[in-house]
Formats: C-alpha cells, structure tokens, sequence
C-alpha cells in the first residue's frame, strides 16, 4: 500500500490532502522525513505526521443527518458545535466527505477510508448531491434555465443539473458540483433567498427517515454500491 494509501486508510485525510502532506515533509517513517510517494510501509513501519504516530484504524463510514447550527470541522475558533460532538469518543478518527454550511442540513458522509472519500468529491466524478430547498417565494419557472446554463461565481461556472417544482416555494435540486454555497447564491443571483436547505441524496444513498442529530453505519451493500457511482448521462430536468 502506497504511503498516501497508507495515510488515508489511518483517517488522516483523502488521498490529495496525504500527498500533501508527503509533499510538505511533514510525514516521517522511522524517524526520517519521507517525501517519496511511492513507498510503501509496512506494519513494522514507525510512520509520524506532524509527529504523530499514525495507526491504520479499521474502516468506517457512517450516514449522518446533520442538524442545522452545526458546522462541518473538528473545531471552531468561535465555539460553536460541531458535527463531531455528536459522535461517540470511541470512534476512530473520521472526516466528512464534503460539507454542509451551519445554516443547512441534512445527508453527510464521515468516513477513514481515503479512497472512498476521493471518489465521492474529485471534481472527474461529479457525484450527484440531491436537495430540497425553500425559498422566501414563490418560484418563477423563467429563471431556471438560466440555473441550468450556469453563472459565474468566483470565476467558476456553477451550474445545476437538475430543477423541478414540488411546491410553490419548495424545490428539487440535483448539483454535480460542490461550489461554497453553491445553491443559495445561485438562487441569490437571481432575487431568490434560501430559507431551508437539506441534502437528502449524495451518490446512491438516501437521508430516508434519519433522525435530525443521528447517524448509521452503512451497510456493504450501499458502500458497494456509492463505490460504483459514476456520472449519469441523460438531459436536464426542467419540471
């Protein structure tokens, strides 16, 4: 197993974040700096980042629904709670698989597994994300294909697949992207404010009826199944 596989697989980070860290020099394997990626310890290997020893934990990947006023870091200079406080202690070290703004809720995916992490958020993959949204509104239907050509936000294209009604204010959208607050500036752009945004889909997994504040362990089958995710062909959805 490749050293940025190895670094991963131990919770450290995803596989891009680890090569950084080897590239950085902060990653030593029996006491001297490491900075060839293509090494591979062993289990008598001492291997440190940032003078840390680090322990392959077994893997771990857990749906949870994220209440909104939580943000997704391990820590916040302004004291507020974060995702992590409502997981157990004995957990081994996890990071979440993209994020949720404070504001916003629903589905988010922690894991150790740096692989899995790295499918779910390289750009190449574009993995689904599904949303309900509520608007301060309601919603006129002329602006949604500007929504699905794109706008400029901080000089990027940011687009959205898929768009339909389910209700005066209330909408269903799917992104490819994971842009900073992607969904409520899109709508800002064009008069719109999002007062309620929860995740409900990322890949082939569903919220479902997780509690506000819960989490679960995912199955093998939706593990195997989020590992086969791939972009889907197929036009627009404007309903």
């Amino acid at each position: 197993m490749r050293l940025n596989r190895f670094l991963a697989a131990a919770g450290i980070a995803s596989r891009r974040k680890c090569d950084e860290l080897i590239a950085d020099g902060r990653v030593t394997i029996n006491g001297r700096v490491c900075t060839d990626f293509s090494t591979q310890p062993t289990e008598r290997d001492h291997v440190k980042v940032d003078g840390k020893l680090v322990q392959v934990e077994a893997p771990l990947t857990i749906a949870m629904h994220k209440p909104a006023g939580f943000v997704s870091t391990r820590s916040d200079p302004n004291a507020r709670d974060t995702i992590f406080d409502l997981l157990p202690t004995r957990f081994p070290r996890l990071f979440n698989i993209g994020r949720l703004d404070a504001q916003s809720e629903g589905l988010l995916l922690l894991t150790n597994d740096g692989d899995l992490a790295q499918q779910l958020t390289h750009p190449r993959h574009q993995i689904e994300k599904e949303y309900e949204v509520t608007l301060d509104r309601p919603w006129d239907s002329a602006f949604t294909e500007k929504l699905l050509r794109g706008i400029t936000l901080d000089g990027k294209r940011a687009r959205i697949s898929r768009l339909h009604s389910i209700g005066a204010t209330r909408l269903r959208v799917v992104l490819g992207q994971g842009l900073n607050q992607q969904i409520r500036r899109m709508f800002y752009a064009v008069g719109y404010e999002v007062k309620h945004l929860v995740r409900v889909r990322v890949g082939t997994l569903r919220l479902s009826d997780l509690p506000r504040g819960a989490w679960r362990m995912l199955t093998k089958g939706e593990l195997a199944a989020l590992k086969r995710t791939q972009k889907k062909p197929g036009g627009r959805d404007k309903r």
